[in-house]
């Protein structure tokens, strides 16, 4: 009961419309969630990476849930990144306890490292389809040893980029999966995806936690709204022309990159 006391008009709005653009558009909600808690809510940065990361990770379980049944899960590729991204998410964790977590440098690093990971993502939404039919054209040009050795090159960065920033593990690490497994069809990738960063979110938001930088009420309060709009927003794909979704949102993005660097 006191849970549902605490609940916030305003960031259950805002998880419904977060989760309706992702549901539609497929972006994931850290590069939305995160830059909309951080400068619309004036809410502190470490807690707004942390309250999200622990939101990805019980909304990413159950598309994970619904992509393995399916059999649209690649578990090869995901133990890969899992080798990369789970010691490098530890590491990040012991390095913001080192550093002072939480205090005024750990907060301008946290958003500095946002702001770089959404100018990052910001071309990697744009150019996607570009970059797909790129990777079909150069399909088996890269050797089946060096694919598995660049996943868990991946999954470190993207250990050290959502530890740091709750971004990087939908756009960035989809838009690479492309390129390294371009015979893969789109929906083994998007699932291997999501497998993947359920882990990496919940240990780094569990991280946050003990670090103190999780706010439960506002988790709740994001639930309670994304959970419906996630699938509002699925009942609504192709509606929006996708090339005109790409746009708008890879603007967005780069603006409030550049803001928060």
């Amino acid at each position: 009961m006191s849970l549902l006391a605490d609940l916030n008009l305003l960031f259950v709005l805002s998880g419904l419309g977060v989760g309706f653009l992702v549901g539609m558009t497929g972006v994931g909600g850290g590069s939305l969630m995160t830059p909309l808690l951080i400068l619309l809510f004036k809410v502190h940065p470490q807690a707004a990476v942390g309250t999200d990361l622990l939101y990805a990770a019980i909304t990413k379980s159950v598309g994970t849930l619904v992509h393995g049944h399916r059999g649209a899960v690649e578990w090869r590729v995901v133990l890969r990144m899992l080798a990369g991204s789970l010691p490098a998410t530890v590491i990040s964790l012991v390095f913001l306890h080192w550093y002072g977590s939480p205090s005024h440098d750990t907060t301008r690093l946290v958003s500095t490292a946002l702001g770089v990971a959404l100018l990052i993502t910001a071309p990697s939404v744009f150019f996607r389809k570009e970059l797909q039919e790129w990777s079909h054209r150069h399909a088996g040009e890269l050797s089946a040893r060096s694919a598995a050795a660049l996943t868990v090159i991946l999954g470190a960065v993207l250990g050290v980029m959502v530890t740091l920033s709750s971004v990087g593990a939908g756009a960035i690490g989809m838009t690479v999966l492309i390129l390294l497994y371009p015979n893969l069809s789109t929906a083994r990738l998007v699932g291997s995806d999501i497998a993947h960063a359920v882990p990496l979110t919940l240990i780094a938001g569990m991280g946050h936690w003990w670090l103190g930088a999780v706010k439960i009420p506002m988790l709740v309060s994001l639930l309670c709204g994304s959970i419906p709009g996630i699938v509002l927003g699925s009942l609504c794909v192709g509606q929006v022309n996708e090339r005109v979704q790409r746009t708008v949102l890879a603007a967005v993005l780069f603006i409030v990159g550049w803001r928060l660097v």
